[in-house]
């Protein structure tokens, strides 16, 4: 870290002197505290890896693995764009998560590292695996446990849980649900509380839109291959949002 201060205060002497020194010093301070862009080429890999490995683990965590769970296993081939290779790779890493002794917490440590930072990618990591344990209409409680624990070490809150499986319920909701249920979820995806006020609501709306739109994801270094996610997770989000505006103009 002072490396970086003092070759900065160094180049900033160079090309400005003592003003420039200063600037250099600021510089090579604020360098440490950006987080780079991770290579296409380094994430992928270890990112599918991770991802159905974790995933084979939780599917497991009651016992069995059912076939609804395996068919949503196998929708990420399309969503996440994977090769015949990658496709094979990823249902090899899927049986590796279901055998005894897998490290769940290294398998996830290694991502976490990988993605410093970056806590939207981790959130639509957690939405993988989220929507693979619900495949079968039911999280167990003994898959919601691992799942919490999942969160706790990918540095995320128990409210992120809440708020995707409340995303989960809205996307698959359907004429027969409870209006009381559908409200309170959407609130949920939001992260806002019914009391919040239209700004507040709104203001949760923007930086939730902001954070997940799929362009950013690119921006920020991360693989293309993610942006079917996002886009789920931008659509849940503004149907919510609309969801909230309508009940409130109508009450």
């Amino acid at each position: 870290m002072q490396f970086a201060i003092i070759l900065g205060a160094v180049i900033g002497w160079l090309i400005g002197g003592f003003a420039g020194m200063a600037l250099g010093a600021v510089f090579g301070w604020l360098l440490l505290r950006v987080p780079l862009p991770v290579a296409r080429a380094d994430l992928e890999g270890p990112f599918l890896d991770t991802t159905f490995a974790v995933m084979g683990a939780l599917c497991k965590a009651d016992g069995r693995v059912s076939r609804a769970e395996i068919a949503v296993a196998e929708s990420y081939f399309d969503k996440l764009a994977l090769s015949a290779q990658q496709r094979q790779a990823a249902r090899e890493s899927f049986a590796r998560g279901k055998c005894v002794g897998f490290d769940l917490y290294g398998e996830i440590s290694r991502l976490r590292q990988l993605l410093h930072r970056q806590p939207a990618f981790l959130q639509l990591f957690l939405q993988i695996q989220l929507s693979a344990v619900a495949a079968d209409g039911v999280v167990e409680e003994a898959e919601h446990r691992m799942m919490l624990r999942v969160a706790d070490a990918l540095g995320l809150r128990p409210e992120d849980v809440a708020r995707i499986e409340a995303m989960l319920r809205t996307a698959s909701a359907g004429s027969d649900t409870p209006t009381a249920q559908v409200r309170e979820d959407a609130y949920a995806v939001l992260g806002v509380s019914p009391s919040a006020s239209d700004a507040e609501v709104k203001q949760a709306y923007r930086r939730l839109m902001s954070r997940y739109h799929p362009d950013k994801f690119a921006a920020r270094g991360l693989c293309e291959r993610t942006r079917a996610v996002a886009e789920e997770r931008v659509h849940e989000v503004r149907k919510a949002y609309d969801s909230i505006k309508r009940r409130r103009r109508d009450s």
